[in-house]
């Protein structure tokens, strides 16, 4: 049995001390060797010497946390300075003409240039804090979100599945041969919107929850688009999909799987919710630095106060009460994450005839 204890935090300071003093001494013994080295090849030029000097102490600053080690940096340089490269050699001469006023303007010069890099440093340092803060809040309304999708969408399917199978068995010898399909056909559209559903959840597994970030591989953009379609009749054998991608053979980095998740999730909802007849579009057009995924319907659009949160998770039910009984909040939440871990974006806009879903994947895995 393995037990990890917690370091005191005494000892990490003490151990953050120590460190900040070895690395402190490391710069100025480098910046000393250096100075050396331009003090006998280029002896004419001694400014060579005091910029070495401002600079191991910007890298103090910059390496170590506090104020202490900045200044205490800038003493030991302007010290070292006159001690080492000022005439009379080996010694702290402070009266040489001129030379008072040389060392307390480069006294100054390394306290302000030390008390800005590290004050710059702090700041950073907050920066990044606070984004790391947003972060955290925003995976935390993204998992309440979906948790609250999924307790809606997961409920209704499911009392639809045991309602009609209990009535299929109650009901059995008076139930003719229409009823009992019709049950039946109930119970596999339940069915395969809680198999979506579940699809949906897994895909959300292969996203790093740290990072948000996904291993990605180039793959083809026609294949995946074609995976995705063939996917989608596989389930909705009579739904009709007009595909148009480019002539040219596009290569994208991207998790296949994922992206195919995306393409089925668009198309279904512009399948069941539209409440058109007419084909659902999918098109891909790339620009120069991204390539475009636009899903396209000719149904009753969406209601613009829902446009705002479309992507939030939060529940959505179209107003027609034809296919009420499914929402498609936690499809388009998924949906969000898939492509933000993809370093992409997600959006929807309303035309005069229907509405359309575009989304966007970077060409260069650097963005990753």
């Amino acid at each position: 049995m393995h037990f990890t204890f917690p370091v005191p935090s005494s000892k990490r300071a003490s151990a953050n001390i120590l460190k900040d003093t070895l690395l402190t001494i490391l710069i100025l013994i480098i910046a000393t060797a250096i100075s050396f080295w331009f003090f006998h090849t280029v002896p004419e030029n001694p400014a060579n010497i005091a910029l070495v000097y401002i600079t191991a102490l910007v890298l103090t600053a910059r390496f170590t946390n506090g104020y202490i080690y900045g200044i205490a940096a800038s003493l030991v340089s302007v010290t070292g300075i006159n001690y080492l490269f000022t005439y009379p050699y080996f010694q702290v001469n402070f009266t040489l003409t001129g030379y008072p006023v040389t060392f307390l303007f480069t006294l100054i010069i390394s306290l302000v240039v030390s008390t800005m890099t590290t004050r710059i440093k702090e700041q950073a340092d907050a920066l990044i804090e606070r984004e790391k803060l947003l972060m955290d809040a925003e995976k935390e309304k993204m998992r309440a979100n979906l948790l609250r999708s999924i307790s809606h969408d997961l409920r209704t399917p499911l009392t639809g599945i045991i309602g009609n199978s209990s009535t299929y068995i109650d009901n059995y010898a008076s139930l003719n041969e229409k009823e009992k399909l019709s049950l039946v056909s109930n119970i596999r559209e339940d069915s395969n919107w809680l198999l979506n559903m579940v699809e949906n959840l897994l895909s959300v597994t292969r996203i790093d929850q740290h990072s948000m970030k996904i291993a990605t591989s180039m793959e083809s953009v026609e294949e995946v688009v074609s995976e995705a379609v063939l996917r989608f009749h596989k389930r909705y054998p009579d739904a009709k999909v007009q595909v148009q991608v480019p002539d040219d053979f596009l290569m994208l980095p991207m998790d296949a799987m994922l992206i195919e998740q995306v393409i089925i999730n668009l198309v279904e909802n512009a399948t069941i919710h539209s409440g058109s007849v007419l084909p659902v579009e999918l098109t891909v057009t790339c620009s120069d630095k991204q390539v475009n995924f636009c899903v396209r319907d000719y149904g009753r659009g969406i209601p613009p106060k829902k446009l705002d949160t479309l992507f939030d998770g939060s529940y959505y039910e179209p107003e027609s009460s034809f296919d009420g009984h499914k929402g498609m909040g936690i499809g388009l939440s998924i949906c969000k994450t898939i492509i933000t871990a993809h370093s992409g974006t997600i959006t929807a806009a309303n035309y005069e005839k229907g509405c359309q879903f575009t989304f966007t994947l970077p060409k260069c895995e650097d963005q990753f």
